[in-house]
């Protein structure tokens, strides 16, 4: 749906270009009346994409690469591992 409203958008291009180009945010119509400069919310937009960026990367993108049945072996074995330990202790 295309509305007949213009907003004010900032661009932030990413510093690592191998996942994304740039973030597009669109800025609230009174972010500029409440005393926010625009430094200010250029700011918070590089703060909320590097923050997003920090989220998706490292433990969690490893995780989410390994398929479930790795994980339902891993499960499985580790019952039988503890059962073995019980039979001795």
């Amino acid at each position: 749906m295309v509305q007949g409203v213009s907003r004010q958008v900032i661009v932030v291009k990413s510093p690592d270009p191998r996942f994304f180009e740039q973030a597009i945010f669109i800025v609230k119509e009174d972010a500029f009346g409440k005393g926010a400069s625009a430094e200010a919310v250029l700011q918070e937009a590089r703060r909320a994409a590097d923050g997003y960026l920090k989220r998706s990367s490292g433990w969690r993108r490893v995780c989410r690469k390994i398929p479930a049945p790795v994980y339902a072996a891993g499960g499985a074995l580790g019952a039988t591992v503890c059962w073995l330990l019980a039979l001795l202790l």
